[in-house]
């Protein structure tokens, strides 16, 4: 049987781009030799395309774009070619595509950027469409969405840049503190404060709109995070809930990739009545931000039993050891069968 070229596509100009490295080293350590030729494309933090043809080592210790065989790379926009085109000093090669697997994460990567450039271009990827990644990775927009679909969100107010300082405090007065300060479309926790009392709201909204030209004021939920993976396009998979247990302060960026202070339980600590409405929440959310391919989750349970939305990754983090493959792993699914799932799930979109 002829080998599917998948194209991992990793890196990227984003605040995340050490974590896109890690993700994408394991996806290519673990998708079957057999059945994929395995193309790798990368972007590297200013925004420069290359296609790499060096050992997954030079990805991981970020030498990658260093190698002297790396050659600029761009993919064609004319749908008819679903190709990858390399410039080399002499001319240019054309490798076709079968499939894309975006391996990166946050803004110009996770945001429907990539995903409108491959859309426009006519070449299946692997995850969430334009509109969806655009929808997830706005917290504003997704939580009004949530909110329409009759699931709890918290209570918050929404700023832009051109806004004065103290027009965005006054208009906090409402809400009840502590308070988490979050630009609006980003990831892995960058530029997000926790504020205990009004004091601190002023440089808590500057280091926001650092991150952003929007930002989101609200309340911290009182109870815990969980999380839901979701796989699939029509039919879902929906894999167990894990539990996030805080020791102090909030999962930001040094608690979710060195889990210094906290633990995640998978499955999480909680009755089957509870994980079911939790998954139940999970599949609404998924479908009503309209998510395909894969995503996770991610909501807050509170002493009483209510589930409130937090927010969805479309494309979640991916190493053997991350979350989304943890709770897959907890019904069955191997890291293998996982990225089989997904490719096919790519292509099936393009049928």
């Amino acid at each position: 049987m002829e080998k599917r070229k998948v194209a991992v596509l990793f890196g990227g100009c984003s605040t995340e781009y050490e974590v896109s490295l890690k993700s994408a080293a394991s996806v290519i350590d673990n998708l079957n030799k057999d059945l994929y030729e395995i193309i790798l494309v990368g972007i590297t933090r200013e925004g420069e395309w290359f296609r790499y043809f060096g050992a997954v080592g030079g990805i991981k210790n970020d030498t990658w774009h260093r190698d002297k065989n790396c050659r600029s790379a761009v993919f064609s926009p004319d749908r008819n070619l679903h190709a990858l085109i390399e410039f080399w000093e002499d001319r240019f090669v054309t490798t076709q595509i079968d499939v894309v697997f975006p391996v990166m994460h946050g803004k110009n990567s996770e945001d429907g950027t990539v995903q409108g450039l491959l859309e426009l271009a006519g070449i299946p990827f692997v995850g969430c469409d334009t509109l969806s990644s655009a929808l997830c990775m706005d917290k504003d927009i997704a939580h009004k969405l949530a909110q329409s679909a009759g699931v709890r969100v918290p209570p918050s107010i929404t700023a832009v840049k051109y806004m004065k300082i103290t027009e965005i405090i006054r208009r906090t007065e409402t809400l009840r503190y502590p308070l988490f300060v979050k630009p609006a479309k980003a990831g892995s926790s960058f530029g997000i404060t926790r504020v205990a009392s009004p004091e601190g709201l002023y440089d808590a909204i500057i280091e926001a709109f650092r991150h952003d030209s929007k930002i989101i004021v609200e309340e911290g939920i009182e109870g815990f995070e969980v999380g839901c993976a979701v796989l699939g396009n029509d039919e879902l998979i929906i894999g167990e809930v894990d539990e996030i247990e805080l020791q102090k302060g909030f999962f930001d960026y040094t608690e979710k990739y060195n889990l210094v202070s906290s633990k995640i339980h998978m499955p999480a600590r909680l009755d089957r009545q509870t994980a079911d409405r939790i998954r139940e929440t999970a599949v609404k959310l998924y479908n009503t931000l309209c998510c395909r391919g894969f995503a996770r989750v991610d909501m807050f349970l509170t002493p009483a039993g209510h589930i409130v939305f937090n927010e969805i990754n479309t494309i979640p983090g991916f190493t053997a050891h991350s979350r989304y493959p943890k709770m897959l792993a907890g019904i069955g699914m191997s890291f293998e069968n996982i990225l089989d799932k997904l490719i096919a799930l790519a292509l099936e979109e393009e049928n």
